[in-house]
């Protein structure tokens, strides 16, 4: 478990974080999503043990971070800007993995490698970004981390590998049980990965949601009835928190318990009556509806 408390940054007069608290249980994926500026960078620098807090404790397992380097060789650590050795190949990369981290993996680095279809003889300055990703996936998941830590990790990658990254570390957690975060500023990325968001903006954390109980009290209703002019308070015991017509039919977003939906729309009798599923972006908008938060800014 990774346990995030009060924790506060300074630099000179720009406060980069302020008072953050997160959580990140055994065996999940937590997603961070920010835009540039919202203190995520900040953030990973802590979690990895690169900044001392001015404020706050990092704790990975009860354990602080910060010049713990027991700890941080169980971190697994992917930046979103990477940097090699300009004359090292995969496999030089490889070898030097191996030296210093005693539960290096060899099978799997070569099953990887085949997977991933990746040359061992290319300097990996020359590479693209994207495949500069995938090297640095490989040789992550091959030191067996307890703890990763992913920024932006899938920029760059085409939707095939994408799925194949996403599959290794779902099957790591299974089996090892490890705690994964995963920044990025793109909210469309983390649907149907995360077990739970956290939306960074201005050093806090906004909105800090388990996906299932998000899910579970956010509806999308699509109803109509047989006489449209039916009294406004139709759907007064409901929390509506957006309502529009599309000619004959209603699209009603709906914070309440789901039974209590279906009863309360089905004693007015309706013609057309649909639960609909909600993306994690329409979730997230209608969680922050009102605020002057720049919702559109994680959804690009």
């Amino acid at each position: 478990m990774i346990t995030v408390r009060g924790l506060t940054k300074s630099f000179d007069d720009y406060q980069a974080l302020n008072d953050l608290s997160i959580n990140v249980k055994s065996g999940s994926i937590y997603g961070l999503v920010g835009t540039n500026g919202s203190g995520k960078t900040t953030l990973i620098k802590h979690l990895t043990g690169i900044l001392k807090p001015d404020e706050g404790e990092i704790l990975f397992d009860g354990d602080p971070v910060y010049e713990n380097e027991t700890l941080k060789g169980k971190i697994g650590f992917i930046p979103d800007d990477l940097s090699f050795f300009s004359s090292y190949t995969m496999k030089d990369v490889a070898k030097y993995y191996r030296s210093i981290y005693p539960v290096w993996d060899e099978e799997r680095f070569q099953r990887m490698s085949e997977k991933f279809d990746f040359s061992h003889r290319k300097k990996l300055q020359n590479f693209s970004k994207g495949m500069q990703k995938q090297a640095a996936f490989i040789l992550t998941m091959c030191i067996h981390p307890k703890y990763l830590v992913l920024d932006e990790p899938i920029d760059g990658l085409d939707p095939l590998v994408r799925k194949t990254v996403y599959k290794y570390i779902i099957d790591d957690i299974s089996q090892e049980d490890i705690s994964v975060i995963i920044s990025s500023h793109n909210l469309r990325e983390m649907d149907g990965i995360c077990d739970t968001i956290g939306i960074l903006d201005k050093g806090k954390i906004r909105v800090e949601r388990d996906l299932d109980e998000l899910k579970a009290d956010i509806h999308k209703v699509q109803v109509a009835f047989n006489n449209p002019s039916t009294p406004e308070d139709r759907y007064k015991s409901l929390n509506v928190v957006h309502r529009e017509s599309r000619g004959s039919v209603e699209l009603l977003i709906i914070k309440d318990d789901a039974e209590k939906v279906r009863r309360v729309i089905g004693e007015n009798k309706p013609l057309i009556f649909d639960m609909l599923p909600l993306t994690l972006e329409e979730i997230f908008i209608y969680e922050l509806g009102g605020d002057d938060y720049e919702i559109k800014d994680i959804l690009l």
